[in-house]
């Protein structure tokens, strides 16, 4: 079957000099497939490259040599005006739910807009869409009247989910979408997301530092360490008996309840 997505040898590089032509190396050499109704875990810590991989899928981030497809398409020298149609199949979710939603937009008018702009919506069956789309992530349907500066921090994760879902993708990219929430809500979405994924089919790319959340919600891990995969395979087994010494680190670096148990599988580890 064909992969949702397919990034082949995929390079990016950052141009480090506006005087000489200089560039630091950012992504080396990384190949993944995603398949429908999959979850695919990005793993690293900071400067990682994990979100650059993101980007560049995105067409954010140019690439310098690779390729990415998506269904089967090349999709990495796509036009502005080739991108714009693919939106409707490929979505995204940030980090941050505020800082992604137009806080001068009310929450109908924030998940109106791709619906209206992909002419594939009168205002009639638009207005049905909001509704449903509310439902889906378990909102009150009041709350296309409000503006996001009116709900929580796990609220808003939930606004920003159902507009990534309005015109329903086949590929979400997760960007750290449980990093700036607590953990009682970062638990109920990533139950949403769960819930959304087992009705829909669609499948994620989840970019993320947090490895108790990729052992638990993901299907496959790829561990990145300065731009490339240092080690991937079933999420739970590279949870679990990691094989490379970076994610040995990253595991005993993991938060633990017990000090103790900390203290003691940190110091069983094997050193970076």
């Amino acid at each position: 079957m064909t992969p949702v997505l397919s990034v082949k040898d995929l390079g990016v590089r950052f141009r480090t000099s506006s005087f000489r032509p200089t560039f630091k190396e950012i992504i080396r050499q990384v190949s993944f497939e995603v398949h429908a109704g999959e979850t695919v875990a990005l793993v690293g810590e900071s400067g990682s490259g994990k979100t650059t991989i993101g980007r560049a899928v995105l067409g954010l981030n140019e690439i310098h040599e690779g390729e990415i497809y998506f269904k089967g398409s090349r999709i990495d020298n796509f036009t502005r005006r080739e991108r714009r149609r693919l939106a409707d199949q490929l979505q995204v979710v940030f980090q941050d739910p505020y800082g992604s939603l137009n806080p001068a937009l009310t929450v109908g008018q924030i998940l109106s807009e791709p619906l209206y702009v992909s002419g594939k919506y009168s205002q009639e069956t638009g207005m049905r869409r909001i509704r449903e789309l509310l439902d889906r992530v378990h909102l009150p349907m009041d709350a296309a009247q409000r503006y996001p500066s009116n709900f929580s921090g796990g609220q808003r994760q939930r606004i920003a989910i159902a507009r990534a879902l309005a015109l329903d993708p086949e590929l979400i990219i997760c960007d750290e979408p449980t990093s700036a929430l607590d953990v009682t809500t970062q638990a109920s979405v990533l139950d949403l997301l769960t819930e959304i994924q087992e009705a829909s089919g669609v499948a994620y790319l989840f970019i993320t530092h947090d490895l108790a959340v990729v052992r638990e919600f993901s299907n496959r891990t790829l561990v990145l360490k300065n731009g490339a995969i240092v080690e991937e395979g079933d999420s739970r087994s590279v949870c679990d008996t990691p094989q490379h010494p970076y994610t040995q680190a990253l595991v005993a670096a993991a938060p633990v309840p017990d000090p103790r148990v900390q203290r003691a599988r940190r110091s069983s580890q094997l050193t970076v």
